[in-house]
């Protein structure tokens, strides 16, 4: 069966019960979405019930969800660059707020400027394969 498909050009997955990294997007947000706090205690009723639910979920995830990785700003602010004028308010902020009390500060004030380039898993780049495309 393996040859044949190999013939055919079909190149098989060889996806594992709990194998986190074979698609790390798609593991990626069922993470994110099991451990946002509404995450429901129970089953939902109906179908319906759980795309509202997951419409829901990624409205808060993109625009309330402030995030680490992005200097505490929502996907919407980076993606809309409001992020640049948010994180120069910050700085500016923390910087006056340490002029004013620097006997509450035991170093360099937080880093708010902005990042360029964010990943989701910055230290594990695969190589892309390039797949035959058939259908």
């Amino acid at each position: 069966m393996l040859a044949t498909m190999q013939k055919l050009g079909v190149v098989a997955s060889f996806s594992r019960p709990s194998v986190s990294n074979d698609n790390p997007y798609s593991e990626a947000l069922f993470k994110t979405l099991k451990y946002t706090p509404a995450y429901p205690s129970k089953s939902f009723e109906s179908l319906d019930e759980a795309r509202q639910w997951v419409l829901h979920s990624v409205d808060w995830y993109n625009y309330c969800h402030r995030h680490s990785d992005i200097k505490y700003v929502t996907p919407a602010q980076r993606h809309h660059g409001n992020d640049v004028t948010i994180l120069e308010q910050r700085k500016r902020l923390y910087e006056e707020a340490k002029k004013k009390h620097p006997e509450r500060w035991s170093g360099e004030t937080r880093n708010w400027s902005h990042e360029s380039t964010v990943s989701l898993n910055p230290g594990n780049a695969q190589p892309e394969t390039k797949m035959k495309r058939v259908a």
